[in-house]
């Protein structure tokens, strides 16, 4: 195969850890995993990251600086019997750096087969993820391995990226490119050093050799938009798609909903992130109007870390129908949001002596908890009685939805209104 048909990121892959570029804060010459690496020592890292910016080869060039041999294993493909065949091969005289990429796809059985190899030291774990590790990755692992944030590229790295391919690859120097308008890679890459790379490379293969040409804005734009996918994970068309689902379920429409989520499987979403929108609809669009779909998405997103695709996509399409279908209310939502805001600007208020704790007999003299009124002991275990700061008396923020559950609750509040009212 010639030079130009591999892909122009892996003609341009570093092959030194001082090649990478967006990096500084880890691998520059004064950061912390730099200086281990120098001394020869290399711990079991996560990195946590964005697409496309050197999750993969950092791993690779740390095993190599610390003359390490490397192992590459995707989540996507590796079940809990390869991954124990392959612990039971390592804790040679030269433990094996095994690198995950997707870690967090991993299931609970999964992980914890990797917990016990980097514990016994049959092991060093590299594993690398999209998504925050600490919703994704158990806590025994995750403490067990150092976590290093790795950064999209910003402006100036992507820029430099650009220049080093044009002065590096001889494909792309048999072009004589001139890059005049760097703004639509910066638009279109997002940080991600891949998609910048490829972009190039697409236009590269559009002019014709020993003549002179020069990018603009207008044909990056015009070679975008006729060749990057329709769905990207990272991208504005992921944003859009997650966005269409919730709306749909909001909107009580099952079939858009179905859709939209059909929509994002087949473009290789994560079921987990899928899932994990789908406890937030159920309690911000949902609520107290039907409490049981908090249980059920609840259920829905355990089940799917343990059971994974394809299968999981039959309990996430029963959740998606179940939340579509239910009664809808945001009321908690704006409650809880009308909270913070009020928390934020009366931070300040006392909690009134009659609500505060009174473990000691000192607080119990200062009238900590004195006129406090016990409501099992007064009839059906209600009695009237303030709870809110005196200056914020009177304060409503929760206002039940029309449905039948919150109107149920709506009968304490109309009682305490009633009785405040006799008071006066």
């Amino acid at each position: 195969m010639s030079d130009s048909h591999i892909p122009l990121p892996e003609r341009l892959r570093p092959r030194d850890l001082s090649e990478i570029i967006g990096q500084d804060h880890l691998l520059g010459v004064q950061a912390p995993l730099r200086q281990m690496i120098d001394q020869g020592h290399l711990p079991s890292i996560i990195f946590w990251g964005p697409p496309g910016v050197g999750k993969t080869t950092i791993s690779l060039l740390l095993a190599q600086a610390v003359d390490r041999p490397f192992v590459s294993l995707s989540a996507l493909n590796t079940g809990v019997k390869e991954l124990r065949d392959l612990i039971a091969q390592g804790g040679d005289l030269l433990t094996p750096v095994v690198f995950i990429d997707e870690i967090h796809r991993f299931n609970k059985t999964q992980q914890d087969a990797l917990l016990s190899a980097v514990e016994k030291g049959k092991i060093t774990l590299i594993g690398a993820t999209t998504e925050n590790p600490s919703f994704e990755v158990n806590n025994a692992l995750l403490s067990r391995c150092q976590v290093y944030t790795l950064n999209a590229l910003n402006e100036d790295a992507i820029r430099t990226l650009l220049d080093k391919a044009l002065q590096q690859d001889d494909f792309l120097k048999q072009r004589y490119i001139q890059i005049e308008e760097y703004e639509a890679f910066f638009q279109f890459s997002a940080g991600d050093a891949r998609k910048a790379l490829n972009l190039l490379d697409l236009i590269a293969s559009t002019f014709e050799p020993e003549l002179e040409n020069k990018i603009d804005n207008a044909i990056v734009v015009k070679v975008a938009q006729q060749n990057i996918a329709r769905y990207d994970k990272s991208g504005e068309q992921h944003y859009d798609l997650v966005s269409a689902f919730i709306k749909s379920i909001r909107g009580s429409d099952p079939d858009a909903t179905l859709y939209w989520m059909a929509r994002m499987l087949k473009g290789g979403e994560d079921p987990v992130f899928i899932a994990r929108r789908m406890l937030i609809a159920a309690s911000e669009d949902i609520g107290n109007s039907n409490p049981n779909a908090l249980l059920l998405a609840g259920e829905c997103f355990r089940s799917v870390q343990a059971v994974g695709m394809p299968e999981c996509r039959i309990i996430l399409g029963q959740c998606a129908v179940y939340l579509a279908t239910s009664a809808k209310s945001n009321s908690t939502y704006l409650a809880i949001n009308k909270a913070m805001e009020l928390a934020d600007k009366t931070s300040n208020l006392p909690v009134p002596l009659h609500l505060r704790n009174a473990p000691t007999k000192l607080m119990k003299e200062q009238g900590y908890g004195v006129d406090y009124l016990y409501p099992h002991h007064y009839p059906e275990h209600f009695v009237m009685q303030e709870y809110l700061p005196p200056e914020l008396k009177g304060s409503i923020l929760y206002e039940s939805a029309r449905n039948k559950r919150e109107v149920e609750g709506e009968r304490l509040q109309q009682r305490r209104w009633q009785q405040e009212q006799q008071q006066q």
